[in-house]
């Protein structure tokens, strides 16, 4: 007998129980979603994590507008607290500027050449069928819109990247379908060889300067001018001091280590909202790359922006279909991925500015003292 040849969760967690004489009891408690919607093999039940909120968050966006409270599950002490300091000073600073922008779900495959002159070759032909691997592309899919193709090549081998609207699922699933059908039609056409669906230059799952410039899924931006009263009441210092304390860790320091991410803690915030409203969790790596920027005021009130170049979002399929995933949405008053990426954009600046500021003050120590022990 093996977990593959049982029937559903309860027989899977009592053949483990008597295997390693343990008790799952909790692992049963947990689960509370039909084991016929949940995409996970060898159902054994599930995992419970902690769920904040922060907020509400004042969002001026060209999809939110108004107030939006930000779930977030998390096993971080200080980080649901942290972000909604973040949000008190944006609040009271007049609220955060927000835009998303979608640039589509990519896959890049790699194809074998054989030389260079075939890989100038091939470069022609898929510059002059692009309508016709659209139309093959978008037969798989009612849901799907081909974008674009980008390609480089390196001696014989020829990396394509293909650009796919998928609506308001993520749609990893249904571009590498799409994906799929155009490598066969190119091969059937032109004889050359698809050697992988992937050939690493989506870049899916995995930070990289090609979706730091390139973008994918979505890239969005927020922005707020925190009034110096502001600074100095609910964050205990001034414009000048959080800037100099960016400039050394969010630039230098950043350049310093060769980091692709440009900011203080992009990654934490992204983590907890992704996992509250059930996307995949692989794409963090991706998320956590981006920028944030500060400029001290005439006044002495300091501008601070964020860009986040590669947020992979979706409100259906997947996870976001679990029943405490779907909770959490409505907490956030979201349908569609654009309205969830310019929520997550203002949280990100708020981490970002309640961050700084406790590094700045010295108070990041203590304050995990107190929350996270």
């Amino acid at each position: 007998m093996s977990l593959r040849t049982l029937n559903n969760a309860l027989e899977r967690r009592k053949f483990l129980e008597k295997e390693l004489n343990i008790n799952l009891t909790s692992l049963n408690q947990v689960l509370i979603d039909d084991e016929k919607q949940i995409h996970c093999e060898n159902l054994i039940g599930a995992i419970s994590l902690p769920l904040g909120v922060a907020g509400p968050l004042h969002i001026h966006g060209n999809h939110v507008k108004g107030e939006r409270y930000i779930p977030m599950a998390t096993t971080e002490g200080a980080l649901v607290a942290s972000v909604a300091r973040g949000c008190k000073s944006i609040n009271l600073s007049g609220g955060v500027n927000t835009y998303a922008f979608r640039m589509g779900t990519t896959r890049g495959p790699v194809f074998y050449t054989a030389s260079l002159e075939k890989s100038k070759s091939f470069y022609t032909w898929m510059r002059a069928n692009e309508k016709k691997l659209a139309a093959v592309a978008e037969k798989t899919s009612n849901h799907l819109k081909y974008i674009k193709s980008d390609m480089k090549t390196l001696g014989n081998y020829a990396y394509v990247r293909f650009y796919f609207d998928t609506q308001d699922a993520m749609g990893m699933n249904m571009v590498t379908i799409a994906s799929q059908a155009i490598n066969q039609f190119i091969e059937k056409e032109t004889g050359i060889k698809c050697l992988s669906l992937s050939g690493n230059f989506c870049v899916d799952k995995k930070p990289a300067w090609s979706n730091f410039i390139n973008n994918r899924g979505y890239k969005a931006w927020a922005e707020v001018v925190l009034r110096k009263e502001i600074i100095k009441t609910v964050l205990k210092s001034t414009a000048k001091k959080i800037f100099n304390v960016w400039l050394a860790k969010c630039m230098v320091g950043s350049a310093m280590s060769g980091s692709l991410g440009f900011n203080g803690q992009f990654a934490n915030i992204i983590a907890a909202v992704f996992a509250a409203t059930g996307q995949d969790l692989a794409h963090i790596g991706e998320g956590s790359m981006g920028i944030t920027t500060m400029n001290i005021m005439e006044n002495e009130d300091l501008y601070v922006s964020v860009y986040l170049p590669d947020l992979m979002i979706g409100t259906i399929g997947g996870g976001t279909k679990l029943k405490t995933q779907t909770e959490t949405r409505n907490i956030m008053k979201v349908v569609h991925p654009a309205e969830l990426v310019e929520i997550i954009s203002g949280a990100v600046l708020a981490g970002e500015i309640s961050l700084l500021s406790s590094l700045e003050e010295g108070s990041l120590a203590q304050t995990h003292e107190k929350f996270g022990r």
